[in-house]
């Protein structure tokens, strides 16, 4: 699949198979984390792959009980719990060095969205999570105090296809030179 199929037709999914994931197609996903860029290669990540049941009905019960991905995580043979080390990217030598802070959610995020790329090239669905309990995420997944969970990612094969939502039209976010110049594109 070309790249930029794979980013225009990826969805976020939520009802899977019960088909399980090969170890072959499950190295596949973690090399797309792997190879995700990072502040100065820092390579924050930490991942926990999650396959026992009675954990990942534990994990799903720190959704809200409406979270409409709660489902989607007890039925995914794979829960992916991207982790990340805090104080380490966007440092330099314990120093932040920009006024923005620790960079893991950025880090991490880069390296969710590699493996949801991977994962629907694969013919693997994904739905990124992060509305949940994360203190007790991190307690049930026996974080140290240094790794925090960023995401817990059901990844499966799709039950059912997903839809495109509606986007914005470029001219409605991009600018020219500067904030407020519409920045046209001829069509």
């Amino acid at each position: 699949m070309e790249t930029r199929e794979c980013i225009k037709t990826r969805r976020s999914i939520r009802r899977f198979t019960d088909q399980p994931i090969s170890d072959e197609v499950l190295i596949e996903l973690l090399e797309a984390i792997r190879w995700a860029p990072s502040w100065a290669n820092t390579q924050p990540w930490e991942v926990v792959v999650v396959k026992d049941q009675v954990l990942k009905e534990k994990l799903a019960d720190c959704l809200s009980s409406n979270n409409p991905a709660r489902k989607g995580m007890l039925e995914a043979p794979v829960v992916i719990a991207v982790c990340c080390k805090v104080g380490l990217s966007g440092y330099k030598k314990g120093e932040a060095l920009t006024d923005k802070g620790d960079w893991y959610m950025f880090d991490g995020g880069i390296a969710c969205q590699n493996l949801c790329l991977a994962a629907h090239d694969l013919g693997l669905g994904t739905v990124h999570v992060g509305a949940m309990d994360h203190k007790k995420v991190d307690e049930l997944l026996g974080l140290p105090p240094d790794v925090k969970s960023l995401e817990l990612i059901p990844v499966g094969y799709p039950a059912q296809e997903g839809k495109a939502p509606p986007r914005k039209e470029l001219e409605s976010f991009v600018h020219l030179n500067r904030y407020g110049t519409p920045f046209k594109v001829n069509k």
